[in-house]
């Protein structure tokens, strides 16, 4: 295999041992199938294996399981190589590991470069080496830490300063390789946090157009992080996402103030005025401090108060329900809320509830012949979602005959082979016939298409 063979590999049809199956194996005390696989070209297994070894104190061993993916120059299988030595105190050569492959123009070799210097007492060697590449997608942020772990967080700022003020996004943020004026903001926000200058991070924050990363707001954790909790409050009542709210009912949890938190999800009013996830997060909430009646009790006013509900809010009441030994209440909701639509027939994301509440009370069979009469009921992701059904009850011989013959749903008729430590017709479901060839060098030494 050469690397841009690797780039075919994980897809559902493409004969590869997924990484969370490798783990139920190891877990499973079947690390020597692992150990055979990894030799057989199997990459998640090698990686794995890899990492078992080295936490054995058998570092050279393991990268020797990598040694021949990394010689075709594949990025993935060098970042695995680097890190290996890395957490094993071969620092040196971990940085000649990833400059090797820099060396050679990878896109991403610069920045891992870059930082693993920084975290190892040369980052005033990796801001000089990044500085003049500040531009190019996704170094400004290795810039901004090489900065402050080297003293020279001033440097940043001006750059990141003469952005923000010289240019102009003009298809944000699409048009700046990453290095947009939001983004100039946010970094610029961290030196002047760093420096104490919370102020003026506040206001850098303030001014950029969307501060939203990853469901979390910055602004809002940055005055709770700080204990502006006025402004922060103040923020919340206005902010659109409701992110900020979350920060400040975290915040208010943490200090024991239960009931405030509660009461920030709860929009003044009728609750159709809520927003989906505070009403979940509400329950949540309610539940970790042992409210869980109370809970449900708000969720449910949440779902009839908007008819159907979203699906998943919907599956949150009912994992409440069974959580709580309540699956016959849960089953009511349902029944009550498919007769106020004329018994309409539930759609798969609502029936997927009804029989996880029913193989709570113990009507595993009831469920199953349900969900086969259902109009989505062979379709494939009904089919998985009974086979785990009866798995999770102990059936997993019952599951694997619902899945039908091979090699329909690989995945799910291997996880149920595990379960049985039927072990090698588990790999044998997976793979295809031949095994990979062993990996080669590619040619083009320049190549990088990883499987995922």
């Amino acid at each position: 295999m050469n690397a841009d063979d690797l780039g075919c590999w994980y897809r559902p049809d493409s004969g590869v041992i997924p990484p969370e199956l490798v783990d139920r194996l190891l877990e499973r005390g079947h690390a020597a199938v692992v150990a055979q696989q990894a030799g057989r070209g199997e990459w998640f297994c090698a990686r794995a294996w890899a990492w078992v070894l080295a936490g054995d104190g058998r570092l050279e061993e393991a990268l020797g399981v990598l040694a021949p993916y990394a010689a075709t120059t594949w990025w993935t299988a060098v970042v695995e190589v680097a890190g290996l030595l890395e957490d094993g105190g071969r620092i040196e050569e971990a940085i000649e590991t990833v400059r090797a492959r820099m060396a050679l123009g990878h896109p991403h070799a610069l920045e891992h470069y870059a930082r693993l210097l920084t975290r190892h007492g040369r980052a005033s060697e990796a801001f000089d080496l990044l500085l003049p590449h500040a531009d190019e997608h996704g170094r400004i942020d290795a810039l901004v830490e090489a900065a402050l772990a080297a003293g020279r967080a001033e440097e940043a700022a001006e750059l990141l300063a003469a952005r923000i003020a010289e240019h102009r996004c003009t298809d944000f943020p699409w048009c700046c390789r990453g290095f947009d004026t939001d983004t100039a903001r946010g970094l610029l926000a961290v030196i002047r946090e760093r420096q104490g200058r919370v102020d003026d991070a506040i206001v850098l924050l303030r001014q950029q157009r969307t501060v939203q990363v990853n469901g979390r707001d910055r602004l809002a954790d940055l005055l709770a992080r700080h204990g502006r909790i006025d402004k922060l409050r103040a923020y919340a009542a206005d902010e659109h996402f409701g992110s900020a709210t979350q920060c400040l009912a975290e915040v208010l949890e943490a200090r024991g103030d239960v009931d405030g938190a509660a009461a920030l999800y709860r929009h003044p009013g009728n609750p159709e005025h809520w927003r989906e996830n505070h009403a979940v997060l509400l329950a949540r909430l309610l539940a970790r401090h042992g409210r869980a009646g109370e809970a449900v009790e708000e969720l449910r006013a949440y779902t009839e108060v908007l008819g159907n509900g979203e699906d998943w809010v919907v599956a949150e009441l009912c994992t409440l329900y069974v959580e709580q030994g309540r699956a016959l209440d849960g089953l009511a909701y349902l029944d009550a809320m498919r007769e106020r639509h004329r018994g309409q027939e539930e759609g798969w994301e609502f029936f997927e509830s009804r029989l996880a509440l029913m193989a709570a009370c113990g009507r595993v069979d009831e469920a199953a012949d349900l969900a086969r009469a259902h109009p989505e009921g062979s379709a494939g992701y009904a089919i998985c979602s009974v086979a785990d059904l009866l798995a999770a009850s102990g059936r997993p011989e019952q599951a694997l005959a619902l899945l039908g013959p091979p090699p329909a749903h690989r995945q799910a008729r291997a996880e149920y082979l595990i379960e049985l430590d039927r072990v090698e017709e588990a790999v044998a479901a997976l793979q295809h016939t031949a095994p990979p060839p062993p990996p080669t060098p590619t040619p083009d030494m320049r190549a990088d298409t990883p499987p995922f």
